[in-house]
C-alpha cells in the first residue's frame, strides 16, 4: 500500500500532501503489482519498505564503504582509476562532467569482485564476502520487484525482465558514492537567535554531487545514510527532495526499462545536492542486461495505438552511445522510430 512521505513536495497535483509512492512489498501481491505500475509511470520513481534485504547485510556493506571513503587518499587511488572500474573522484565519465563526489564502482561478477578487492581492502576475504552477499540480496530485490512490473503488465512471460539480470553474463554494477560536507557559505542566513530548527537535509546548497541524469540500464535500486540530497525530477523539471529513510530502498526506472515498456514508464532524471554539514554515502545497485542482449518492445505493449516507439538495440550498443555522451544530454531519442505524424 501507498504511505505517506515526509518530502517536501512540488508539481503534480497527485504528489502534493502524499510525497513520493513508498510501495509495502508485504501487501497483497496484486495490489504491490498495480501500485509499482502506476509509480512507474506517473514517476519512474518509488521506495520500497519491507523488502527482505536483512539489516546485518545492508550495515556491512555500508560499513566496508565507509572504512574504505576514511582511508588517506593515496591507499584509495590504489584500486583506481575508473576505467570504468575503480576508484574515481570528481570526474563523472569520460565527457568532461565533474560532480563533489567520489566513488567505487564495481561489477557484480563475482569473479571481477573478488580480483578488485586486494586492491581497495586489507582484509580482501571480508570485502569479498560482504559485497557479494550484497549483490546477491540486492539483485534477488530487482528481480522480484521486475517480475511484479511483469505481472501488472500483463506481460506473458513473467520473468522475461528479470532474466535479463539474473543472467550469468548480466553487466550489472554496484556504485559506492561518497559526497563530502560542504559547510554554508557566509550569504546563507542563519539566524541562531530563534527556536527554529532548521532541516539540513533540506538546505538549498546549489553545489552539486552528482548532476542531472537519468541511468541507462533496467532498473536503479538506492539505499543511502540518513543524509538527504538526492532529488527526482517530476513534471516538466520541477526538482522533488527525497527524504533518507533508512527502512526503504529507492527504486527508479532505467532507459532500458522506458524502452522494453514502449515508453509507458518513465526513466526517471534525478540528481544529488552536496550536503551542508554532513557526509553523504549510498550504494547504488544497477541491474543491467548482458551487452550482447537485444532490446525492444515488448510485445504486449505494442497496439494499433500505441505503435513501437523504439527501434531494437543490443545494451552494449547503447552503453556504448551512453558512454558518448555527457551526463544529462538525451540518449534513447537515438533509438526512437519517428512515426507517420512525429515532428522530425
Amino acid at each position: 500500500m501507498v504511505v505517506l512521505s515526509p518530502n517536501t513536495t512540488i508539481g503534480i497535483e497527485s504528489i502534493k500532501g502524499l510525497g513520493v509512492p513508498v510501495i509495502d512489498l508485504s501487501r497483497k501481491r496484486s495490489r504491490v503489482s498495480e501500485l509499482i505500475v502506476k509509480a512507474c509511470e506517473e514517476y519512474g520513481f518509488f521506495k520500497v519498505i519491507n523488502h527482505g534485504v536483512s539489516k546485518e547485510i545492508i550495515a556491512n556493506m555500508e560499513k566496508e564503504g565507509l572504512d574504505f571513503f576514511a582511508k588517506p587518499s593515496l591507499e584509495k587511488h590504489k584500486a583506481g582509476p575508473p576505467t570504468p572500474l575503480g576508484y574515481g573522484i570528481k570526474n563523472i565519465g569520460f565527457n568532461g562532467d565533474m560532480g563533489e563526489v567520489e566513488y567505487l564502482l564495481l561489477h557484480t561478477n563475482s569473479h571481477s569482485i573478488s580480483q578488485i578487492s586486494k586492491s581497495i581492502s586489507k582484509d580482501s576475504t571480508k570485502f569479498n564476502c560482504v559485497v557479494n552477499d550484497y549483490v546477491q540480496s540486492i539483485r534477488n530485490l530487482a528481480c522480484e520487484i521486475l517480475d511484479l512490473m511483469a505481472e501488472g503488465l500483463w506481460v506473458q512471460d513473467k520473468s522475461f525482465l528479470s532474466r535479463l539480470i539474473r543472467d550469468v553474463d548480466s553487466d550489472s554494477l554496484i556504485r559506492l558514492n561518497h559526497y563530502p560536507s560542504s559547510p554554508p557559505s557566509s550569504k546563507d542566513n542563519i539566524n541562531n537567535n530563534n527556536n527554529t530548527t532548521m532541516d539540513w537535509s533540506h538546505h538549498n546548497n546549489s553545489r552539486i554531487g552528482f548532476g542531472e541524469h537519468s541511468d541507462p540500464q533496467i532498473l536503479t535500486l538506492l539505499r543511502s545514510n540518513d543524509v538527504g540530497g538526492l532529488q527526482v525530477s517530476i513534471d516538466d523539471g520541477m526538482w522533488v527532495p527525497i527524504q533518507p529513510d533508512t527502512t526503504a530502498f529507492c527504486v527508479n526506472v532505467g532507459d532500458v526499462l522506458q524502452a522494453l515498456t514502449n515508453g509507458r514508464f518513465i526513466s526517471a532524471r534525478h540528481r544529488v545536492l552536496v550536503n551542508s554539514f554532513k557526509s553523504r554515502m549510498s550504494v547504488v545497485y544497477f541491474g543491467a542486461p548482458p551487452l550482447h542482449a537485444w532490446i525492444s518492445p515488448l510485445p504486449e505493449l505494442i497496439t494499433p495505438q500505441n505503435p513501437c516507439l523504439y527501434r531494437p538495440f543490443t545494451w552494449g550498443e547503447y552503453k556504448k552511445t551512453t558512454y558518448s555522451l555527457r551526463l544529462g544530454d538525451s540518449r534513447l531519442d537515438l533509438f526512437r522510430i519517428h512515426n507517420e505524424g512525429d515532428i522530425p
